[in-house]
């Protein structure tokens, strides 16, 4: 599987966010990534399979796509790699990308199926 990573080397400091609230930007974060042919953010889209921050403040994420072969794998890719390994408090980043389990418009909370008409 594909592994991007992306270190900060970043020394941890006395403005080190908790791992709650570093998870809580992160989602707030993924929430602005939008898959350019969904009107939906990758966070409510349910393409966030995992997002794991360790002691020392390393992150991993493991990605999904809607299928193998979705053409905006790579800007949702580089986006998720470039806002999340940006933050205050990332010290390292590495994405996985995963299919499995494979993504379904089932995983989808019913308030996203009925915007977007699945309902």
């Amino acid at each position: 599987m594909p592994l991007l990573t992306k270190s900060n080397n970043k020394p941890n400091t006395a403005m080190q966010p908790t791992k709650q609230e570093l998870h809580d930007t992160i989602v707030a974060t993924l929430r602005t990534i939008y898959d350019p042919e969904i009107p939906v953010n990758i966070y409510d889209l349910k393409l966030i399979r995992a997002i794991d921050i360790d002691d020392r403040f390393n992150v991993h994420i493991a990605l999904t796509m809607t299928a193998p072969d979705c053409p905006e794998a790579e800007f949702m890719y580089r986006d998720v790699l470039q806002l999340v390994g940006g933050l205050t408090g990332v010290r390292n980043i590495d994405i996985e990308l995963t299919f499995n389990p494979p993504w379904s418009p089932d995983d989808l909370d019913d308030d996203i199926k009925l915007e977007l008409g699945l309902l």
